[in-house]
């Protein structure tokens, strides 16, 4: 998904957009000055120029917008009622439809002065230039007036731009601009990359929907502990915006029914012990059935999910079609085995599988490492025993690494022990693995003799591309019933759901993260009534 950038860093013209844009990427620059010529034409040799000329310039402009207001200061467009009308259906039925209205001020109290012009410069000067402060306020604008071609361009550069840190608030976004695609590929990321997502500065500002079907997630790659560690950072935020003291009966109540989402159960005693038990969230009740959880024969009924999650399942590509061992041959001698790699979708590399000794059993420390462009992204000293067969052995990241399409990355690693070991052979330079298709080339920084067609490193070990729920149902809170019979919760309603009672939207589509936060607040409104600025510690009821 390449993208084109201007000096400044603006995304210009991504793909699927009339690349007129890069002809003319200072048309959207025009301004009254350029017409202040009488014989102005003469000087705009197309069609495309003479438009430009009128973006956002009062000269013969027949309609007035009055921008921004409910989140930015407001400004006023001047804007041509024909350009915008051949480029927007919104505007066509605003100008010339049956029901249209005479009206030469026109307010827009909902949309950014910046988004908004960035839309006119696309419908005036067929020019994209997306910003990072205003890409989600010009999709909605581009959403509301019915724009798909820019719309498209704003969720291809939300797609180059997704990591760990903004996929939850982008998920929160794209479930309220109604992208599926944007959607799923934010889950991949997530459910990935679970901890460091959650871990983000921006996941404190996602909504509670979208905090709860991330709880529901099967898939999510992640320790229960830090799940419930990322619960509360999110209530205090909640409680803070709300201007409530963050107490733990305050932070269990703007929880909610996402409180038991969190599969507690499965947590390792002392991850609960001196974690969960110590904040005070749980009632007096629910630690002591907890403990007897973890310590005794007969176990109480609890209602927190007791089934730990799935987790994604790694896939592995093989590069070699066979091992062969010949005395001699081939040496591990502390030297660098690399190889150079490429897919042409979104994966993330979780580890490598490896050869080991041929002369029977043994321990290597190793050393891998992932490059890309020179730089490092991700490295990891381990060890690994090889039993003297031929299979491979897996060594593993602390923590996938996202590898996105068309870019080359460098797999690299150093072995210390017995010499001698199996090696691959019958390499092959393009190896397709369902819906993924890895392309392999040799790498100069391999020391050792590991090219394509023989030597090290044998597989890729990877979570690919997955089979995502439908968008309503990835969204939406799951039916009780099946995550009772899924994960083996008992008397789950009757916990309290009063976080559950969220407010509808308001039929307008939101852009921004403090869009979020009246979104949240609205949600939890109700609560504000119940919630007491008692001090922390202690245990609170249901």
């Amino acid at each position: 998904m390449g993208a084109a950038t201007n000096g400044s860093g603006s995304y210009v013209c991504p793909n699927g957009v009339s690349s007129s844009s890069l002809s003319y990427a200072n048309l959207g620059a025009s301004n009254s000055n350029d017409t202040a010529d009488p014989n102005w034409q003469a000087t705009k040799a197309t069609v495309l120029e003479r438009n430009a000329a009128m973006f956002n310039n009062e000269l013969m402009s027949d309609v007035r917008f009055v921008v921004g207001g409910d989140f930015d200061a407001v400004q006023t467009i001047p804007a041509h009622k024909y350009i915008l009308a051949t480029g927007s259906s919104v505007f066509y039925a605003m100008f010339y439809g049956g029901l249209a209205e005479n009206k030469n001020e026109i307010k827009v109290p909902d949309v950014e002065p910046s988004a908004f012009l960035t839309l006119l410069r696309y419908l005036y000067c067929d020019e994209i230039q997306l910003e990072p402060d205003n890409i989600l306020a010009t999709l909605y604008a581009a959403k509301k007036y019915i724009v798909p071609h820019l719309a498209r361009a704003c969720v291809n550069y939300l797609e180059v731009k997704l990591t760990a840190k903004n996929a939850c608030l982008l998920l929160s976004q794209s479930r309220l601009f109604e992208e599926p695609e944007l959607m799923q590929r934010c889950w991949e990321v997530i459910d990935a990359q679970a901890e460091m997502a959650i871990k983000s500065e921006d996941f404190v500002d996602i909504d509670l929907k979208t905090f709860e079907s991330i709880l529901w997630r099967e898939t999510l790659n992640c320790k229960e502990i830090h799940l419930f560690e990322a619960g509360l950072n999110w209530a205090q935020n909640c409680c803070q915006k709300m201007s409530i003291e963050p107490t733990p009966q305050n932070m269990r109540k703007v929880l909610g029914q996402a409180l038991h989402l969190i599969r507690i159960p499965t947590m390792s005693l002392d991850e609960f012990a001196n974690g969960v038990a110590q904040t005070g969230i749980l009632t007096s009740q629910e630690t002591i059935d907890m403990f007897l959880h973890f310590t005794a024969k007969v176990k109480p009924s609890l209602n927190f999910p007791t089934k730990s999650r799935a987790g994604l399942k790694t896939q592995v590509c093989h590069r070699f079609q066979s091992c062969a061992y010949r005395s001699n041959q081939w040496r591990y001698r502390g030297r660098c085995d690399s190889i150079q790699f490429s897919v042409d979708r979104r994966i993330f590399i979780v580890g490598f599988g490896l050869y080991g000794s041929s002369t029977g059993a043994a321990t290597y420390n190793v050393k891998i490492e992932l490059k890309r462009l020179g730089r490092t992204l991700a490295e990891n000293d381990t060890k690994f025993f090889s039993d003297g067969s031929s299979n491979t052995f897996h060594v593993f990241f602390e923590n996938p690494i996202q590898i996105e399409p068309e870019c080359y990355y460098t797999a690299s690693v150093i072995l210390d022990g017995i010499e001698l070991s199996f090696f691959g052979q019958e390499g092959m330079s393009e190896v397709c693995m369902g819906n993924v298709t890895f392309q392999f080339q040799s790498s100069s920084e391999s020391t050792n003799g590991t090219g394509v067609q023989g030597g090290q490193i044998p597989e890729l070990i990877f979570y690919g591309p997955t089979a995502v729920p439908s968008p309503m149902q990835s969204m939406c809170a799951s039916p009780i019933g099946e995550l009772e019979a899924a994960c083996g919760i008992g008397g789950l309603l009757a916990t309290s759901g009063t976080a559950n009672n969220t407010a509808t939207s308001n039929g307008s589509h939101q852009s921004r993260s403090n869009r979020n936060s009246s979104e949240l607040s609205a949600n939890c409104d109700e609560l504000l009534g119940a919630c007491s600025s008692t001090d922390g510690g202690g245990t609170s009821s249901n």
